[in-house]
């Protein structure tokens, strides 16, 4: 899976350029990455089936990838005929600022959000298997929701002692010669935010059915 991260970042961090958050924001392009990311290198042939394309779709998919700096070329397998392609592994940041272009703020939004439906997706899988499980994991799967009351520090400290607890277990640092038997790649999802007024639509008037009839 993809290790991304989006939040409000200091300037010069993060991604910035729009043509690249659009190219990344592709849901098919998303697949291809969280693909090479997981289980490594791969021809375009093997990223196909994944995502559902042709073959030379995926080709094409991921020259776009590497053009913005995503994927690159991987070492060769076998007699080398066929062009393998891996992943960069540097997590994608992404935070939107208050001074940000709004070509800019767009593509930002759109990749956060092409995240947020990639990460809803595959709560709702692992939800729907979850019957399917063994015990153990059943019992070590979690859905989880709080409402919390802290101040600005309080939850950046909060952001950073979860992403310290977490960083041990990251897949790309830690490998299958180093995790115990029986290990599966498992995702966290966190989500830090305050909340927002929710936009109260108001009582409907008594006579609404009425005037829909009529």
């Amino acid at each position: 899976m993809i290790e991304y991260r989006w939040h409000m970042t200091r300037h010069g961090e993060g991604l910035s350029d729009p043509k690249a958050m659009r190219a990344l924001a592709h849901p098919a392009r998303l697949m291809i990455l969280n693909r090479l990311n997981v289980e490594g290198s791969a021809t375009a042939t093997e990223v196909a089936e994944i995502a559902g394309i042709t073959p030379s779709a995926a080709s094409y998919h991921l020259r776009m990838l590497a053009k913005y700096g995503f994927v690159e070329d991987a070492p060769p397998r076998g007699d080398g005929r066929e062009r393998l392609w891996k992943a960069v592994g540097k997590p994608v940041s992404v935070g939107v600022l208050p001074d940000d272009q709004p070509d800019v703020r767009e593509a930002k939004v759109t990749l956060i959000t092409a995240f947020r439906r990639e990460a809803n997706e595959e709560a709702e899988r692992a939800l729907a298997n979850v019957d399917r499980e063994p015990e153990e994991w059943r019992d070590a799967t979690r859905f989880g929701r709080y409402r919390i009351r802290v101040d600005a520090e309080e939850l950046a400290r909060l952001n950073r002692e979860i992403e310290k607890l977490i960083e041990p277990f990251v897949l790309q640092r830690r490998g299958e010669g180093v995790a115990p038997e029986g290990a599966r790649v498992a995702e966290a999802q966190i989500n830090l935010f305050p909340v927002a007024a929710r936009a109260v639509p108001g009582l409907p008037t008594e006579d609404h059915g009425v005037a829909e009839r009529k």
